[in-house]
């Protein structure tokens, strides 16, 4: 697969000394508290940001100088933050969608295995990804990092660990103050716009080769690997592949590729989308995840028999994505644009069909070695939370293997046509989401109740603008 050489250069780099404990020359992570505080004066970092993905994978919480951060300060935020839509409203009650009357304070738990830099910062600045615990020292059950746990646990409590390798595709386009005005693809380095049909196209990765190095130069200020950079079918759409790995990990790395990408565009007046389609006619953007289950002990893909052979938990995986994705889909797909990606003729999935190396199908099995047999969920969105998208699809195996679910035949066809098997729009997603008990028995009913509350709220806030198409045909035609 063509990629862009990574570059080494970076601002800041920390020079290496014998005397220098090797975690402090660590891009990424620290064991304690104490370990943390040598690891920020080392670098001159005054300020922390602590921050947590909410609901959308937007992330909230606060900035403090260091001296406070390593004194171990309590740090807590308002439960509402996790009851209110992507535009900031508070949607009604409804199903079994309720307010917390008190909206009492959650607690912010620094996970210290993320701490890192914020290379865009022009003062010494880090960041830290927290986990959320209530008032009796638990993790709240509906927060994405506890939900994507709790699947990882379930994996754990059968000796196995899930791997997972995700791939973000991304739009650039051109500044846009006018939420009315369409988007459009930015100016490159030629001056002139670049178009569409540039799939692997290294030219239409060198129109943007200033922006695409500060992505390298940050995310090499955070220790973040990138494993490929290639350009995508629609104009400037580029996509990012990640190396497989754990997926809390993998999750965090999206969560910091994310809001990495959006610095380095607008630091060359440019916006970075994560729109599932955030232009009419091109194609949309995914969030393809490559999925495998490795025995802890041994080591070894369970979806491979000693003989190189599919085992039957390979099938079973298979058998579970294609019974409960559609109930879980809103996870994956979360807002009313992530539907219009989900049509035909857009080379997008529209069923659950799966195949072996078919990219038509929702569930690709990739060309491997049989000890990195694989499954590619191929129906996520770059807009999903990475943590809510991975902990839907490994939950969904992993409900096939429980139950033993078999597969359809693999389709050798062109599976993208015709009849759609996934729902339509945003509500016909969430009541599927509610109407499946195995999905709470994973996820916890608390969060598909508040899930379910936040996604027709959002609903109800699109249903108040009049879109274009309407005014189009409708104004002087009804």
């Amino acid at each position: 697969m063509p990629s862009k050489k990574m570059t080494l250069k970076t601002a800041g780099k920390i020079s290496k000394s014998a005397a220098t404990p090797p975690f402090i020359r660590n891009l990424r992570g620290v064991e304690s508290f104490k370990d943390a505080a040598k690891w920020l004066g080392y670098r001159g970092i005054e300020d922390i940001e602590c921050i947590t993905p909410d609901l959308a994978g937007v992330p909230r919480g606060k900035m403090m100088p260091t001296s406070k951060f390593t004194s171990n300060t309590s740090l807590a935020l308002p439960s509402a933050l996790y009851r209110h839509t992507i535009s900031g409203d508070y949607p009604d009650e409804s199903g079994n969608f309720r307010y917390e009357p008190r909206d009492s304070d959650l607690k912010l738990v620094p996970d210290l295995s993320t701490l890192s830099a914020v290379p865009w910062e022009s003062d010494p600045t880090a960041q830290v990804i927290c986990d959320v615990v209530g008032a009796d020292g638990r993790e709240v059950a509906y927060t994405p990092r506890s939900v994507l746990k709790r699947v990882i646990d379930l994996y754990a409590e059968r000796g196995w660990k899930a791997v997972v390798a995700p791939e973000i595709e991304f739009y650039l386009v051109a500044r846009n103050d006018d939420p009315d005005l369409p988007l459009a693809p930015p100016i490159g380095r030629s001056g002139r716009p670049i178009l569409a049909g540039q799939a692997y196209s290294i030219a239409g990765i060198n129109e943007f080769d200033e922006l695409i190095d500060d992505i390298y130069h940050f995310c090499e200020g955070q220790g973040l690997e990138i494993d490929t950079l290639i350009h995508e079918e629609g104009p400037a759409q580029l996509e990012i592949n990640l190396r497989h790995g754990d997926p809390l990990q993998l999750a965090d790395q999206v969560f910091f590729f994310k809001r990495t990408i959006r610095e380095a565009a607008l630091k060359h007046e440019t916006f970075a989308t994560f729109m599932a389609k955030p232009m009419q006619g091109q194609p949309g953007s995914a969030m393809h995840i490559h999925q495998s289950v490795v025995d802890i002990e041994t080591g070894q893909n369970i979806f491979t028999l000693d003989n190189g052979d599919p085992s039957p938990e390979f099938f079973h995986f298979i058998g579970g994505m294609q019974k409960y994705v559609p109930s879980a889909l809103v996870m994956m797909a979360p807002y009313v644009n992530s539907y219009r990606r989900l049509t035909p003729d857009m080379a997008c999935p529209v069923n659950t069909a799966w195949g072996y190396d078919n990219r038509t199908t929702a569930f690709r099995i990739p060309v491997s070695e049989p000890s990195a047999r694989r499954i590619e969920n191929r129906l996520p969105s770059s807009d999903a939370n990475p943590y809510l998208a991975l902990a839907a699809s490994l939950a969904c195996g992993l409900l096939g293997i429980m139950n033993a679910v078999d597969p359809s035949a693999p389709s050798a066809d062109t599976a993208n046509e015709g009849a759609i098997d996934l729902p339509r729009g945003l509500l016909e997603a969430v009541a599927l989401m509610e109407d499946e008990p195995a999905l709470a028995s994973i996820l916890s009913q608390e969060f598909i109740d508040l899930y379910a509350g936040i996604k027709r709220g959002e609903f109800e806030t699109f249903m108040q603008v009049i879109s274009p198409w309407e005014r189009e045909f409708l104004l002087q035609s009804v």
